[in-house]
């Protein structure tokens, strides 16, 4: 089927008449040749000893991007890359207090943990930087078990000298129920926005 999708590309009245269908070849087009490159670029030794954490996703995903960064200059002559993974679980309306949430935690810290001595050992800890995003906080009034979806959150970055390691920017809210920052149960204003957080990660890219 795919075959036959990205075939109809070299068909001259498929351009005009079937826009969707061509927009969908080109995207499946450049996902196989990416799986390709990436491939490629995966079956190359690697400098990187240090064991994923077992039963880690997180930290699966995090050993593939390491790969490709180690490879990525020297077979691409890429100077500036991102790379997205994601770590679901965190929206818990029940169960916030049985452990879920801090088994959560512990595997974010394995996982980071996993990627800076990765990092280490391809010489790239000042050349990347990694951070956290999300789009939703939590609220500090309980639903009973749990908490709903807030408004502000805590972020991190992690790096190298590029980063000020140490450092809290922003300002902690007051964090009285319906005290001067508080929105509505327990939903609280933040100091900064997300623009200015990616505002320093763009300039620093």
């Amino acid at each position: 089927a795919y075959a036959d999708l990205l075939a109809l590309q070299g068909n001259p009245n498929f351009a005009g008449r079937h826009a969707m269908q061509k927009a969908t070849a080109d995207i499946m087009d450049r996902a196989i040749v990416g799986s390709e490159i990436v491939r490629g670029l995966l079956a190359h030794p690697t400098a990187i000893t240090t064991p994923v954490p077992p039963a880690n996703q997180l930290a699966s995903q995090l050993h593939t991007v390491a790969r490709l960064i180690e490879r990525a200059q020297s077979d691409l002559g890429h100077e500036r890359q991102v790379f997205f993974v994601a770590m679901g679980g965190f929206d818990n309306h029940d169960g916030l207090l049985d452990g879920q949430h801090s088994g959560l935690l512990a595997r974010l810290n394995g996982a980071l943990k996993f990627f800076w001595d990765a990092l280490g050992q391809i010489d790239m800890r000042s050349r990347v930087t990694t951070f956290t995003a999300s789009d939703f906080g939590r609220t500090y009034v309980s639903n009973g078990n749990g908490s709903d979806h807030g408004w502000s959150s805590d972020h991190f970055v992690m790096g190298g000298d590029q980063v000020a390691g140490g450092n809290l920017f922003g300002t902690y809210p007051n964090l009285a129920i319906d005290g001067p920052q508080d929105t509505g149960s327990g939903r609280f204003i933040p100091s900064h926005s997300v623009d200015a957080y990616a505002f320093e990660l763009a300039k620093w890219m």
